[in-house]
């Protein structure tokens, strides 16, 4: 959720948790009071760490440059996440951005003292992962240099990788728009360089050629798919291995 008539929206379907991001909005909070949910918020900065902990957050998650799709900070986790663990105290503290095996996750809980990582781009390549198969393909081919930034419409940076889509945009510079959504008020259709809707859904799909396809900076470590259990398993040895 990133918004207050979102959050309420998912509040009174009877969520149990919202994640709130793309942007920091307090209303979201009294949503989280009047339905009794559990707020937690996605942050960038230890501004922001501090106030949602004031706010009434139930956890933070610190999510540094190494992440994938839209990025509110270019600083990497390991420089940012300290700062933040100086200011919040009092609820768990969650790092996020580029963690992709057990020896990070030891790093940064015990090293760095977070109370538990988030990790997305890992799980993408799971079969239980419902994203198309031509998607998770692009994982398993890509290189480093194929992890690169864009701007998206939505007017802040975010890491994909360059498929045929980011190399189509680069020489024409604007891919022609006839939105189905008007889903975004931060989207000036006129102006935007592409549909970052229909794109994210293309990709989703299997027309990756077609799509813009978010990954976090170190995707190309990835070289298999694995079930869930599997990988679960093989992140908890790392972590072991580290202790």
């Amino acid at each position: 959720a990133y918004d207050y008539p979102t959050a309420k929206f998912v509040a009174e379907a009877g969520v149990d948790m919202i994640v709130t991001g793309a942007g920091f909005s307090r209303d979201i909070f009294k949503v989280g009071k009047e339905y009794d949910v559990p707020i937690v918020s996605i942050v960038s900065s230890p501004e922001f760490g501090k106030l949602a902990e004031r706010l009434g957050a139930a956890a933070v998650v610190v999510e540094a440059k190494e992440a994938g799709g839209h990025l509110g900070t270019d600083r990497p986790l390991r420089e940012l996440f300290p700062e933040v663990r100086k200011v919040v105290k009092k609820i768990p503290l969650i790092a996020a951005g580029g963690i992709t095996d057990g020896l990070e996750i030891a790093e940064m809980m015990g090293k760095f003292g977070a109370d538990a990582v988030q990790m997305a781009t890992r799980f993408v390549c799971t079969h239980e992962c419902d994203v198309s198969a031509e998607f998770k393909q692009a994982y398993l081919d890509a290189k480093e240099e194929d992890i690169v930034i864009i701007k998206s419409p939505v007017g802040i940076p975010g890491r994909a990788l360059r498929n045929p889509f980011i190399k189509k945009l680069e020489v024409q510079g604007r891919i022609p728009i006839q939105c189905p959504y008007r889903c975004l008020t931060a989207c000036k259709v006129q102006e935007a360089k592409f549909c970052i809707a229909k794109a994210l859904l293309n990709s989703y799909f299997g027309d990756v050629d077609n799509g813009l396809i978010f990954t976090g900076q170190n995707s190309y470590r990835i070289d298999k798919i694995v079930s869930v259990k599997e990988l679960i398993a093989e992140l908890m040895d790392g972590v072991r291995a580290a202790a």
